[in-house]
């Protein structure tokens, strides 16, 4: 024998594949059927049944007292759910949640959560029950309605599934997600949901078109507005998978005056209210929807949003249009009708095929629990007969009780049709003969327990009528069991029950969800939805930028941090778009609205735009729809652009230079004239037609100006009849309109600049 213990010639190897393989399937086929997908039949996975039974042997019913969520959780794991106690109370105070349960099956009793995202309190601070919800689909569990198994360690015994009156699977929907797929379930309404029932008895070829006369969608527990078109609707439950827009449902306050603001009363399904909140808050500080100016919660035990218009001007349809793209206030929820058929297969269905699959199982617990009952009705027909001779013969069982040694043995052997004469005392009872008589244990049994208050004359009559109401219900059974009409009458009268006990009548039974057509919002342009108002834009030269109320003195001393200084400063309004230009080539697009204002010292750009560190800011101008300029690097390339396509719509920006190595944009400029003058380095101008440029969206351009040595210094573009200007040393605005010697074409190498040309060789001057 080896160390180990295995015989020496023993091979315990298996190829990896192979048992990488069957252990993975058996993982996945245990998360498939025994965790994530609800059974069609009760709408329940495994943990939310065990719960429920846990509640039912604690006695723990609706109208009776609370236990503490520790003692059920405890139960739960010990007896039938071998797993964490922690994900056991997450799931019995889910169930008790009425902002994420459709009909919530558990009653809590202290701190369960809120729609805020809380979590619950510590399972030995919380009480619970169940409802009179959970006891519907519990109905039926002492009366072999359904199959039972052993528990994990084979001590006990749990139903396999619940009998539920309710199709539960799409009253309180579900969702899960198991290896290879997922199945995500909205909630509806009970009442509809079992018209749909009796609809599908009476026509059982019904079209899933047809059912949605009677489920026309979701009914959600926090209510909303759904918005998705009928025919998506009615696509998404014809094959299982689809999705459904729900929106918030508001209402506009009058504050009088002309102010107003919208007050939002019910969120959407699955949004936590507090992370809504940030959401908003984060909108209004990002400016994503300007004309939002503030939000409040005001919520105590209902939903309570206030937000506030920054105008009263606004529309308020195209606030909420806004905010519906730019915060969840409008959801989508998927819908994945993938449940179990029979507990066992994984399908993904019709509406029409989980009810039917609800009426099938309805069907299967409505015989069970007829035959159970029939057999009950034989058992207590039998006794009643035995009790009914017994009547009959009084002194004779009288008698045999008092003086045989053998009582039962001696009424089961009793010739009950003789005349036996009454014994008046021991030596004159003459016991009765061999052989077998006309009881059966089981009635000799319920003879000698029945009790002394029982022999009187009344009783007899008692017996009578209740084996005659017993022998006209086993008929009844005994009809329906024949009768597969007779049986789904019973449903339907089952249904109609139901609908009635949760029906619109009930405290929660009342459809909660609407449906709307979502309708068209316009796109609003920007300027149209804030306020437009002069601002002086100052940017310094360490890149931090603010914007000043009103249009002030350009050459006004402002403030700036320590060694920093004034780089860029123009008038512009709120309404503007900024393009700021790197000096990388991409070009940067800013609200002026979005800009801090100019009590500090601003912010710096390049926490607004994602420019690179070594790339430095070229220029910033006020955008001109239909304006175009001229490009060019400072190795002489360039070309026009139109500004409408160096617009960008990301922090990120748009390429549209072209730059590489040491080369970096040196002139962006509008296209305003018919010539282009350039200047190099080398102290070169040259002039030339501007038509000779070509127009690009992004590029490197073409060449403007040729150099040994160097590169370009400046550009600019101007009208050739008013002359070429630029700032002499002195300051003064020399024009030169003889510009014979410096034309040519594009391309060429220019003639040395004129006399009392800027030693900076630039013509603008600053």
């Amino acid at each position: 024998m080896s160390e180990t213990g295995n015989p020496p010639n023993m091979d315990l190897s298996e190829p990896l594949r192979r048992a990488l393989g069957e252990r993975y399937l058996t993982y996945a086929l245990s998360t498939i059927m025994h965790r994530a997908l609800p059974d069609a039949r009760d709408g329940l996975k495994p943990v939310h049944r065990r719960i429920l039974f846990a509640m039912r042997e604690l006695r723990l019913a609706s109208n009776g007292g609370f236990r503490k969520s520790a003692k059920i959780s405890g139960d739960v794991m010990g007896n039938y759910h071998p797993h964490g106690d922690a994900a056991i109370y997450d799931a019995m105070a889910r169930l008790a949640q009425d902002f994420n349960v459709r009909y919530p099956l558990v009653d809590g009793q202290g701190n369960f959560g809120n729609i805020d995202g809380d979590n619950p309190a510590a399972s030995r601070y919380t009480e619970a029950r169940m409802t009179a919800v959970a006891e519907a689909l519990l109905d039926g569990l002492n009366e072999n309605a359904v199959d039972f198994r052993e528990n994990y360690d084979g001590t006990l015994t749990e139903p396999a599934v619940l009998p539920a009156q309710f199709p539960n699977l799409l009253a309180n929907g579900s969702s899960g997600i198991a290896v290879g797929m997922a199945t995500n379930i909205p909630p509806h309404n009970i009442a509809e949901l079992c018209d749909a029932c009796l609809h599908l008895i009476k026509t059982p070829d019904a079209r899933d078109d047809t059912l949605l006369n009677f489920v026309p969608g979701p009914d959600f527990p926090t209510g909303g507005i759904i918005v998705e078109p009928a025919d998506q609707i009615a696509q998404a439950y014809r094959t299982g998978k689809g999705g459904f827009r729900l929106r918030c449902r508001y209402e506009v306050e009058d504050l009088g005056r002309g102010q107003w603001q919208i007050v939002v009363t019910e969120i959407p399904y699955q949004v936590q209210k507090s992370k809504l909140i940030e959401k908003l808050a984060e909108v209004i500080q990002t400016k994503k929807v300007p004309i939002l100016g503030d939000v409040r919660d005001e919520s105590a035990d209902d939903i309570r949003l206030i937000l506030e218009p920054r105008s009263k001007n606004v529309d308020p349809d195209v606030l909420m249009g806004m905010l519906y793209r730019n915060s969840d206030l409008e959801v989508r929820f998927s819908l994945n009708l993938n449940v179990l058929i029979d507990g066992v297969t994984p399908k993904v269905c019709s509406m029409k095929e989980v009810l039917r699959a609800f009426l099938d199982f309805r069907r299967e617990v409505l015989i069970r629990r007829s035959q159970h009952r029939m057999e009950k009705i034989d058992h207590r027909l039998e006794v009643l007969e035995g009790l009914i001779v017994a009547f009959l013969n009084l002194d004779r069982v009288i008698d045999i009780i008092r003086y045989d040694e053998d009582p039962k043995a001696a009424l089961m052997r009793e010739d009950w049709s003789k005349d036996h004469p009454r014994a008046m005392t021991e030596a004159d009872y003459v016991g009765p003969g061999p052989g077998e008589g006309e009881l059966s244990d089981v009635q000799a049994e319920a003879i000698l327990n029945m009790r002394l208050r029982s022999l009187r004359r009344l009783e007899e009559v008692e017996l009578l009528r209740e084996q005659a109401a017993l022998m006209e219900e086993r008929a009844g059974l005994e009809d329906l069991l024949e009768s597969e009409t007779v049986q789904w009458a019973a449903i339907t009268d089952q249904l109609k029950l139901t609908k009635k006990q949760f029906g619109k009548d009930w405290h929660g039974g009342a459809r909660r969800t609407t449906f709307a057509e979502a309708g068209t919002v316009e796109d609003v342009p920007l300027e149209a939805m804030i306020d437009r108002e002069p601002i002086t834009v100052v940017c310094s030269e360490m890149g931090w930028i603010r914007a000043m109320t009103g249009h002030i003195d350009l050459t006004r001393e402002l403030k700036f941090k320590d060694g920093d200084g004034p780089r860029f400063i123009f008038h512009a309004e709120t309404t503007d778009r900024l393009v700021v230009v790197g000096s990388n080539g991409r070009f940067y697009t800013l609200s002026a609205s979005n800009l801090p204002g100019g009590r500090g010292m601003g912010e710096p750009l390049r926490l607004m735009v994602d420019l690179p560190n070594e790339a430095q800011i070229h220029s910033i101008m006020t955008h001109k729809p239909g304006r175009k300029l001229l490009v060019a690097s400072t190795a002489g390339d360039g070309f026009v652009v139109p500004e409408d396509e160096v617009i960008a719509q990301t922090r990120s920006g748009k390429q549209v230079l072209t730059v590489r190595g040491d080369t970096a944009v040196a002139v962006c400029t509008p296209a305003d004239g018919d010539s282009v003058a350039v200047v190099g380095q080398n102290r070169k101008v040259l002039v030339f037609d501007l038509e000779e440029l070509p127009e690009m969206v992004k590029g490197k351009g073409v060449r403007l100006q040729k150099y040994k040595d160097g590169g370009l210094s400046d550009a600019t573009v101007f009208t050739l009849a008013d002359g070429l200007s630029w700032l002499d040393p002195a300051g003064r605005t020399r024009t030169e309109t003889d510009l014979a010697e410096w034309r040519g074409k594009r391309a060429g190498a220019g003639r040395m600049a004129p006399r009392g040309f800027p030693r900076d060789n630039r013509f603008t001057g600053d």
